[in-house]
């Protein structure tokens, strides 16, 4: 009984991370244990979004700027480095909900609410999955949501004059609808918590 008192409870946290200022809505739950740090939490929104990683981010959290942080751009964004940054000392006890940018350019702005906790003895899962999502995300450098829109209506229109420009740009074919749940998992489960 003794033993079963001493160890420490872990927590996993689910988490829903939505992309603002675009439609269809673009979202994702995750589940992350709460000791994850900062770099590799990016690292899990990156690969949940399908985003590449081929741009600056930050994490806004109680007000502080969090980032990797670049000798060229450090005064200039005014943030901390994340690099040892974990999740629960920075969001702390109270706060339920932060943010997340990435693209400077484009201006990705997500906003992640800690929707639920999960307690677990002893030491803290590694799985990160999802649980669920919706919708495609964005293609990287398609100028923001105001670009984006533009893109949707081009790639839909086969009139539009950037038809055929726009669907070469990406491959042949977008599908905003499409979110492939079994894949994004698989992905996921090549990250080490």
């Amino acid at each position: 009984m003794r033993a079963h008192l001493n160890r420490k409870q872990s927590w996993s946290w689910q988490l829903k991370i939505e992309l603002l200022g675009v439609a269809p809505t673009v979202w994702r739950r995750l589940v992350v244990p709460e000791s994850i740090k900062l770099p590799k939490l990016h690292q899990v929104f990156q690969t949940a979004f399908g985003w590449t990683s081929s741009h600056l981010h930050e994490f806004v959290i109680g007000g502080v700027r969090y980032g990797s942080t670049d000798p060229e751009s450090d005064e200039e964004l005014d943030q901390v480095e994340e690099k040892r940054v974990v999740l629960s000392k920075a969001l702390g006890h109270d706060a339920r909900c932060f943010d997340y940018v990435y693209d400077f350019g484009d201006d990705w702005h997500h906003v992640v609410i800690v929707e639920e906790q999960h307690p677990h003895p002893g030491v803290a899962p590694s799985l990160i999955h999802c649980s669920g999502g919706q919708n495609a995300c964005p293609p990287e450098d398609v100028g923001g949501a105001r670009g984006y829109a533009e893109f949707l209506r081009a790639i839909t229109d086969e009139n539009h004059g950037e038809h055929d420009r726009y669907l070469n740009w990406v491959g042949g074919r977008f599908n905003p609808k499409r979110f492939a749940l079994d894949a994004t998992n698989l992905a996921l489960s090549k990250i080490k918590a």
